[in-house]
């Protein structure tokens, strides 16, 4: 078991007073002796305590209730709105004929990156903005593959970890932050993957939980531990998922897979079926804190391209390794002959239903939401 750390204060962090470009976030897992030596960092419990807290924090609360929203939460649901104009504003490329990512989310990622600190700055004035800068841009993807998986998730986790640690937001914020802030987010994210068409990073979303997701079903399943009718079965009743996924993410994630994969969820989602065989709602919240940790910040092909810096810190071995080769172009360094931790590209089912559509059709539907398809 981890030793187990209290959350530090902005007052334990003179690091975040001097911020310099060496402690801006990097890489620092390379090899699996790092991550073993990550498992039990303070780093790893800051990580997954802020992850239990929160989901702790929205037990029996739902998405559309009104909770109190302090300066910084109203900030950062600024920011996020933003984000998605700028996406209504950078058209997807004609791309059509490929199923992968559209190369217009170069365009848009670069926006970010050039406001980044402007927008971080409005929240965070000190010298820190730059650190928190880097975890917004890393939230959404990589600009050069235009995927997305369950690292950058967990880059958008810690930018708001990073801002409690500075005193931005405080305990009575949780609440806010997963059911307006990180549900914002994720709504800016199903954006971009409907317009853009980002693939789901590495081969990671073919088996998970969702294409590009973990989170919401962990905040989710715990936001439905009390209910008193919902069972974790009522995932396969339409019916159910209809009335109620405006209220709960678990639900509200389950409409989104079936809108883009019309077979059963026996088919194309195994994970997601056998856990609704599950009694209760708080006996699948409580597993997916220890799946969380067990097949995201324990996987190499995840935590290689994971960044810490000063509020965040470990030191690994990736940093002798900088500006090496990069033999598959993945932004990382082969430290063995064959190594498995590239995945393979998959295309991103929303393009494929999509392409699905206009080959029903007989002509494009141009970036419209697609009919379903089935899982390919």
């Amino acid at each position: 078991m981890a030793t187990t750390h209290q959350l530090p204060v902005a007052a334990e962090l003179p690091s975040a007073k001097t911020q310099d470009a060496s402690t801006l976030p990097a890489r620092a897992i390379l090899t699996p002796k790092d991550l073993e030596r990550f498992q039990t960092s303070k780093a790893h419990d800051d990580l997954v305590q802020f992850i239990e807290a929160l989901s702790t924090s929205v037990k029996g609360k739902t998405l559309r209730a009104e909770y109190p929203k302090s300066g910084t939460i109203e900030k950062l649901l600024s920011i996020c709105d933003r984000l998605d104009q700028w996406i209504k504003e950078i058209a997807p490329a004609d791309n059509e004929k490929s199923r992968f990512g559209n190369p217009a989310f170069q365009t848009w990622y670069d926006r970010v990156e050039q406001n980044a600190q402007s927008m971080i700055e409005e929240i965070e004035p000190g010298p820190a903005a730059s650190e928190l800068a880097c975890y917004l841009v890393h939230s959404f993807g990589d600009r050069k593959r235009i995927d997305y998986g369950t690292g950058h998730e967990a880059h958008f986790i810690t930018l708001l970890l990073c801002l409690q640690k500075l005193g931005r937001v405080e305990e009575t914020d949780h609440p806010a932050l997963v059911l307006a802030v990180f549900w914002r987010y994720i709504g800016v994210m199903r954006n971009l993957q409907f317009t853009y068409w980002l693939e789901p990073a590495g081969s990671h979303g073919v088996w998970g939980l969702d294409d590009y997701h973990f989170l919401p079903f962990l905040f989710g399943a715990s936001q439905l531990s009390d209910h008193k009718y919902i069972r974790p079965k009522a995932i396969h009743d339409p019916d159910v998922i209809e009335q109620y996924s405006q209220d709960y993410m678990y639900l509200a994630c389950i409409k989104f897979i079936n809108s883009i994969k019309s077979a059963s969820l026996r088919w194309h989602s195994p994970m997601l079926d056998d856990i609704s065989g599950a009694k209760t709602w708080a006996k699948i919240a409580g597993g997916m804190v220890k799946m969380y940790s067990a097949e995201v910040l324990n996987k190499l092909p995840i935590m290689q391209h994971f960044l810490f810096g000063s509020l965040i810190s470990f030191e690994g071995s990736a940093s002798g390794h900088e500006g090496e080769d990069d033999p598959c172009g993945m932004g990382h360094i082969h430290v063995q002959e064959f190594p498995d931790c590239c995945g393979i590209r998959v295309p991103s089912a929303i393009a494929a239903a999509a392409k699905g559509r206009a080959g029903a059709d007989g002509e494009s539907n141009g970036f419209g939401r697609p009919r379903p398809l089935p899982f390919d």
